[in-house]
């Protein structure tokens, strides 16, 4: 009886130290931080919007094509 118990106890430990060493091995990853993107004023409405969601056209920027296109023929 004694030693299913300690076989047990011994099991119980193995389990406890696996279990734990796979838990340090597991570094977790930083999250990265996306950079800060240039923010543009639409030349149509002034809206603010990320550079990389406008539309340049003639040196000027506008939030969509809608207003690109209102400001195009405005020119005209």
């Amino acid at each position: 009886m004694k030693y299913l118990l300690l076989l047990a106890f011994l099991g119980v430990v193995w389990w406890v130290w696996s279990k734990r060493s796979a838990r340090v091995d597991e570094t977790p990853a930083k999250p990265s931080v996306p950079s800060p993107e240039k923010m543009l004023t639409c030349a149509h409405c002034g809206v603010y919007f990320p550079e990389s969601d406008g539309l340049i056209e003639a040196g000027r920027a506008y939030c969509c094509e809608a207003h690109r296109m209102a400001a195009r023929s405005a020119d005209h």
